[in-house]
């Protein structure tokens, strides 16, 4: 039972704001090992703001966030940056895959940046690419590559070195509906097969409703939903 996992992650009391604007305003919630997790919200609420903090991409002005029961404010500069490439794994609208590498050299650079040989890397990335079902585009470079087949070789790189977290930001915003969900299909394995801890901003009905609990961002305050309460979410045009 998800209810028995370990804490992946804990946020106590954060905020953020810029200037006037509180986008986060004194927000806590917890993750278990292998749960996946939906934020919904209007634009502008700050969903990938509160990706951004948990990631380390930016500083809460003020609360905390423990990854794997690490504090992440007690991290700087390249204590972070390694933090991040071995705990976390980011999914972002744009694969932003490396346009002039391959498939398999974007898999592999997380692994290398951290430490791994290049066997260890280039074998890593066979596997990943096995179970996501994308082995035989490994020699093909982005622009050669599906959106679908963009965005499941980015979850593949997220993957890389075993991440405790993925922190995905409207991961199918770019995707038909069939190619949609199909990568929702593959988070939903992901959590069941191989207890990835997931945090997923989405507009998307379609995957909340797959979620193991939905979290709606608004005015700050960040709150649990019921599957139910999805379609007072905005859509997104």
């Amino acid at each position: 039972m998800l209810a028995d996992a370990p804490l992946a992650v804990e946020v106590k009391h954060v905020s953020k704001a810029y200037g006037d604007l509180h986008l986060l305003c004194n927000v806590s919630f917890e993750l278990r090992i292998g749960e996946l997790v939906a934020v919904v919200g209007p634009s502008g609420a700050g969903k990938s703001t509160l990706l951004h903090v948990l990631g380390g991409l930016q500083p809460a002005n003020s609360g905390e966030i423990r990854l794997g029961g690490q504090l992440l404010s007690g991290l700087r500069g390249n204590a972070l940056a390694d933090f991040r490439n071995r705990k976390l794994g980011f999914v972002f609208q744009q694969a932003m895959l490396l346009p002039e590498f391959t498939a398999e050299e974007n898999l592999m650079i997380p692994a290398l940046i951290a430490g791994y040989n290049n066997k260890t890397a280039k074998a890593r990335s066979h596997e990943l690419a096995e179970i996501l079902g994308v082995a035989e585009r490994l020699s093909h470079k982005p622009s050669a590559l599906s959106g679908g087949e963009q965005q499941r070789f980015a979850v593949a790189r997220a993957l890389m070195n075993r991440p405790d977290l993925i922190l995905a930001d409207e991961p199918s915003g770019n995707l038909d509906q069939s190619q949609a969900n199909d990568l929702h299909h593959l988070f939903g394995e992901l959590r069941s097969k191989f207890h990835q801890t997931l945090l997923v901003v989405t507009h998307n009905p379609s995957l909340a409703v797959e979620a193991d609990r939905v979290f709606r961002l608004e005015r700050g305050t960040l709150s649990e939903i019921s599957s139910s309460d999805l379609h007072h979410d905005t859509p997104r045009h």
